[in-house]
């Protein structure tokens, strides 16, 4: 009897044994899931937070419009690139110094030509704040100055040109109706570069010559338009690259640029204007919310050639600017096209 309970109890220990262990099995199963389960949701959530999409926003590109021809038809030209991308544009009028500013807090997306001359300090104020990107350089070299048209030169209406020193012997050649008997200077509206022309014509040319400024870009062709209609020279602003560049068009040779020579940055200002960059601008976010559209953007390099041609389509055959950009992209589809498949 006493044997017998032995056995039986044995048995009981013998089954109990065997559940515990099965028991402890499944819980080790159970716990080895749970932590695989775990470790596979944060892989994929490290992974999540690591991919940087590559599908475009569906919010626009904000293009700024200035208030000269090549700023505006490149405009539109890089924004239907943009749409031959399959992202939205939209155009906003921008003053020219101020843009950086608003490509810096989010209203702007991208300058496409900026300046070195004229907005370099501006650009480089913003990169330095915080929240513009330098999106590259385009092919052209840029010059900002004062000239003749070629016909002037030819016309030899004022001996010695283009030495700045012939100026001292012709003012009254360039006189108009408001400029008081004085040569006249034709300067862009005053926002593009403030005293730089006034405080150079003091110092290299004294009193025999005065300054003023043109509303607009348009008001600088006109006056060469009728100047040429009417057989006066005429001494204005101008910038290569441009349409004039196949027109003719002869700077001014002024004493040698160098830095710190303009009154503003503590000189004397007798000097003329650098030869400089024309680069592109963006908001920071652009290659994250538009990584297609910014790699287009950050490749595109347009040579004097390219800019002169999207100008002269407004500033000579007369198209507005958006019909002048659909003509350009429509008869260089080789030379833009290659920037949209850049690294694809």
């Amino acid at each position: 009897m006493i044997r017998s309970s032995l056995f039986s109890l044995k048995r009981v220990r013998k089954q109990a044994l065997s559940v515990l262990i099965t028991l402890s099995i499944l819980i080790q199963l159970v716990l080895f899931a749970a932590c695989s389960a775990t470790e596979e949701a944060a892989t994929e959530a490290e992974s999540a937070d690591n991919t940087t999409t590559t599908t475009d926003s569906s919010g626009p590109i904000i293009i700024p419009l200035h208030n000269w021809s090549t700023q505006v038809v490149m405009a539109y030209v890089i924004g239907g690139i943009f749409e031959s991308l399959g992202d939205n544009v939209e155009y906003v009028t921008a003053d020219s110094q101020a843009v950086y500013e608003s490509i810096r807090i989010g209203e702007v997306t991208i300058s496409h030509e900026v300046w070195e001359s004229a907005f370099g300090e501006s650009f480089n104020n913003a990169i330095a704040k915080g929240g513009v990107i330098d999106a590259g350089t385009h092919d052209a070299k840029t010059l900002e100055e004062v000239g003749v048209p070629q016909w002037v030169i030819d016309k030899n209406m004022c001996p010695g040109l283009p030495d700045y020193k012939a100026l001292l012997n012709c003012a009254d050649v360039f006189a108009t109706p408001d400029s008081g008997g004085k040569g006249r200077i034709l300067d862009g509206p005053q926002s593009w570069h403030g005293q730089e022309y006034p405080d150079r014509v003091e110092a290299l040319l004294g009193d025999k010559w005065v300054v003023k400024f043109a509303g607009s870009a348009d008001a600088i062709w006109a006056d060469h338009a009728a100047a040429k209609k009417e057989g006066r020279a005429t001494l204005t602003f101008n910038w290569t690259p441009n349409f004039t560049d196949a027109e003719g068009f002869v700077f001014i040779d002024w004493p040698p640029y160098y830095h710190g020579c303009r009154k503003q940055d503590g000189g004397d200002s007798k000097c003329g204007s650098p030869t400089g960059w024309l680069k592109k601008a963006a908001n920071y976010k652009f290659p994250k919310t538009h990584p297609a559209s910014y790699k287009a953007f950050s490749q595109i390099s347009f040579s004097t050639k390219d800019i002169g041609q999207m100008a002269a389509l407004v500033d000579i055959d007369r198209m507005d600017h958006k019909e002048a950009a659909n003509k350009w992209l429509a008869d260089n589809e080789d030379v833009w096209r290659p920037f949209t498949q850049a690294g694809m």
